[in-house]
């Protein structure tokens, strides 16, 4: 197995594994949540993915990680911006 293949592989279990991050988060809460987690695990697979399909030269799987990546990092975002205007400002 080449080097390429494992990195493939492994984002791809990354990507996957938002999927359970979101369901065990979804039993617990008894209801249908999406945890902070999810939207980091999903950037990170997304990345390494589009990383990936770049290196495989594969224009369409090129575009699909690439829309990702910006919803991703928009949810990002709005937690990390929602979380500091949470935080008492300290002056």
């Amino acid at each position: 197995m080449d080097g390429w293949l494992i990195a493939g592989l492994f984002a791809q279990i990354l990507f996957t594994a938002r999927f359970v991050i979101q369901w065990i988060a979804s039993e617990r809460a008894g209801e249908s949540v999406v945890p902070e987690l999810f939207w980091f695990f999903s950037l990170s697979g997304s990345l390494l993915l589009l990383v990936y399909a770049i290196h495989r030269k594969d224009p369409v799987f090129i575009l699909g990680q690439s829309a990702g990546v910006f919803i991703y990092l928009r949810n990002i975002h709005l937690i990390l911006r929602k979380k500091k205007c949470a935080t008492p400002a300290t002056t």
